[in-house]
């Protein structure tokens, strides 16, 4: 059985189709560009793979190929307990598949309530149904319950977990259920893939997998300098930096930590114990957060044709675009962010945050408050707003932004147009081009937003020192990167790094 990926695999991968020559081949170099986008199902095991397990390597005539695990399981396959395909990175794709798969990742489909999902993204239940079964070759409960099955798997390995809040936080409605399943997939009892045995006091440690290489210095000192002060903050640890920030989701609340392993090509993230009910749709967070989806290889390759940003990926491989754990968070920093240096956005952010967000507890002494809610900030009155340090009219941008997310304005369908997304978040009055694109780059993490109205990039993308282009010039200078113009960006941003300690502006 050979499923054929999506029309938009080209951007995640050199074959657009599931070639077996192809595909042995990246399996017999374990070469790590193709982890998450291909599984290999070994018919003399039983077992599914992915393209970088340390196995012995089967025999090509063995071997068979498919774009998801989910397709894997539904030929009859069960996932590797070497290589653990629930660590494999995502194929970055853009398109409405891919966007309901993110969906159904993060839990939208733990209730079953596949009816409520099509509603949601605009689509029949047959509609839906068609959609995954042309680009996973899977229905969207057999996807759901793959995802709820590696989910708990990987709760299992990595956890000390009890066996109830493991099924809950995969989103099974009963243990009972969940052990049927598990016992129906895999063959065996959940408890049988035990490995943890210490639990440790201030949280749950799990991994999250990337496609190496990843300029994880460059990504902290990013968000290290657009960090708001009281809800998140890079810190400086006794062998390695780390990332922190409090957390509310789904009626939870409480705090993480980003570490990295580069020698396992790994993050590790530590959250507070309270936070088990919602760990999948808070990885999935992470994941957009620490951008671990992106496959570095291919984007540089097409990019560094362009001697201008070929010069710095060969100074900083793997160069993410950091994204935002919540996009109504990233939206406010963005406005504050209008015309004013970095360093001046972040102090009046944090202003915000202590002014008007939550207090929490937290192991962290630079982790104070939670960021304040929509509903909050669009009640609040301008005038209130603009006390933290911001004029009338920026405050009153504030208060619009906070009313249009308060109506679910930032919930985009899944599947809009990078064009559709920034023509509806311009319909908030004080929001222009350049919040826009940057809000659809971070937040909604399109790999083609580009704020070419940026001071920065303006400068960056000069051939002449102390010159800049202007906004149009940028534009058709930029028009050869698409549709991986995101990643133009940090690339620009991060040559200006080196330059300066204080970029012009976001």
């Amino acid at each position: 059985m050979t499923i054929p990926l999506s029309e938009a695999s080209d951007s995640a991968s050199p074959v657009s189709l599931l070639d077996p020559e192809h595909c042995y081949r990246a399996l017999v170099a374990r070469d790590s560009r193709f982890d998450g986008v291909f599984f290999i199902g070994v018919k003399t095991t039983g077992v599914y793979c992915r393209p970088v397990c340390a196995v012995k390597t089967a025999r090509a005539s063995s071997c068979t190929y498919y774009s998801s695990a989910a397709a894997a399981e539904a030929a009859g396959f069960r996932p590797c307990l070497r290589c653990r395909p629930e660590l494999a990175p995502y194929a970055l794709q853009q398109n409405l598949a891919h966007a309901v798969w993110q969906r159904i990742t993060a839990g939208a489909l733990n209730d079953g309530n596949v009816e409520r999902l099509a509603e949601e993204i605009g689509l029949s239940s047959r509609q839906l149904r068609r959609v995954l079964l042309q680009h996973f070759g899977v229905t969207p409960v057999e996807l759901a319950q793959t995802q709820r099955l590696l989910f708990a798997k990987k709760l299992l390995q990595e956890t000390v977990l009890p066996m109830t809040d493991v099924a809950y936080a995969a989103g099974f409605g009963s243990v009972r259920r969940f052990n049927a399943l598990f016992a129906e997939r895999y063959k065996m009892a959940p408890g049988s893939i035990r490995r943890a045995s210490v639990a440790d006091s201030e949280g749950i440690i799990l991994r999250l997998a990337y496609r190496p290489p990843y300029a994880w210095n460059e990504v902290l000192n990013y968000l290290a300098a657009r960090a708001m002060p009281g809800l998140e903050a890079v810190l400086a640890g006794k062998s390695a930096r780390s990332y922190v920030r409090s957390v509310v989701i789904g009626g939870r609340e409480g705090w993480l930590q980003v570490r990295h392993v580069p020698e396992r090509f790994q993050l590790s993230l530590q959250v507070a114990p309270a936070l088990a009910p919602v760990l999948m749709p808070l990885l999935a967070r992470v994941r957009g957060l620490f951008d671990l989806d992106a496959n570095p290889t291919v984007m540089e390759s097409y990019l560094q044709t362009d001697e201008l940003l070929a010069a710095q990926i060969r100074r900083t491989p793997g160069l993410r675009v950091p994204g935002a754990f919540d996009a109504f968070e990233l939206a406010i920093r963005a406005i504050l962010g209008q015309q004013v240096s970095v360093a001046g956005a972040s102090t009046v952010a944090g202003r915000l945050v202590r002014r008007f967000g939550a207090a929490i507890e937290t192991p962290f002494a630079e982790v104070s408050h939670h960021f304040p809610t929509p509903e909050l900030l669009a009640q609040t009155a301008a005038e209130d707003i603009a006390q933290i340090g911001l004029t009338k009219t920026r405050a009153a941008t504030i208060r619009n932004l906070a009313q249009f997310a308060a109506t679910g304005g930032l919930q985009m369908p899944a599947g809009i147009s990078l064009e559709d997304a920034v023509a509806r978040l311009k319909t908030v009055a004080g929001v222009g081009e350049w919040t826009a694109q940057y809000i659809a780059l971070r937040a909604l993490r399109f790999a083609d937003a580009f704020p070419a109205g940026d001071l920065a990039l303006q400068k960056a993308a000069a051939v002449a020192p102390e010159t800049r282009m202007t906004e149009k010039q940028l534009l058709s200078r930029a028009h050869p990167w698409s549709p991986w113009r995101s990643y133009a960006a940090l690339l620009l941003w991060q040559s200006l790094s080196s330059k300066a300690s204080n970029p012009d502006t976001e």
